[in-house]
């Protein structure tokens, strides 16, 4: 089906409520009816018209929360001139995204166990990391590559920095007076620290 403004309008418009349905609800409970309903469409086939099932809006949905952490982060680490500034944009623009789109991320942890490998096998929480943690590993080798970072294992710095990343997303969702804003500072300092000659 050729997609016009109108149908990605629309398609963005049930993205966004099945996001907001699936935070709410659970992944269980966010049926096509309830979904439909977040929406404010006539009925259920409005969601069949665009997605051909709920395997496919959830695929959508994925790559739509992804693509838009990734350009968020992406250009304010490549708009950094530094390695050390370049981790330290990576860290606060990923814990700004958290914070700005708590039912984005809501919804993937609820989507996150029902996921399934072309294989059939459940993802894990290590590989949903994994692409976060190779990008990581570029911008630690770059920066002892250039001398402006320590030597250190790379993997195991990359791991524990995403680590951090993915706790906040969980205090932030479960701790109502979860200190944000001394987090990131607090990450900042210390993996920017850690990774000082």
């Amino acid at each position: 089906m050729g997609r016009t403004f109108t149908n990605e309008a629309r398609r963005a418009q049930i993205m966004r409520a099945a996001i907001d349905t699936i935070a709410e609800l659970g992944y269980a409970k966010a049926s096509f009816a309830r979904i439909t309903e977040k929406a404010g469409l006539s009925g259920p086939r409005m969601i069949s018209y665009h997605f051909a099932d709920k395997d496919e809006l959830i695929h959508e949905i994925l790559m739509h929360v992804f693509t838009a952490g990734a350009a968020f982060i992406n250009e304010r680490v490549e708009a950094a001139d530094t390695a050390t500034a370049k981790l330290r944009a990576y860290l606060e623009a990923n814990l700004q995204f958290l914070r700005e789109h708590p039912n984005d991320m809501a919804a993937l942890t609820e989507i996150g166990p029902h996921l399934r490998t072309a294989a059939g096998r459940p993802y894990t929480s290590v590989s949903a990391q994994e692409v976060s943690v190779q990008s990581l590993e570029k911008l630690l080798g770059h920066g002892q590559a250039s001398g402006e970072f320590r030597d250190f294992d790379i993997r195991s710095m990359a791991v524990l920095i995403r680590g951090a990343v993915d706790g906040a997303a969980r205090r932030l969702r479960d701790e109502a007076d979860f200190d944000f804003d001394a987090y990131v500072r607090e990450a900042v300092t210390t993996f920017t620290r850690a990774v000082a000659p």
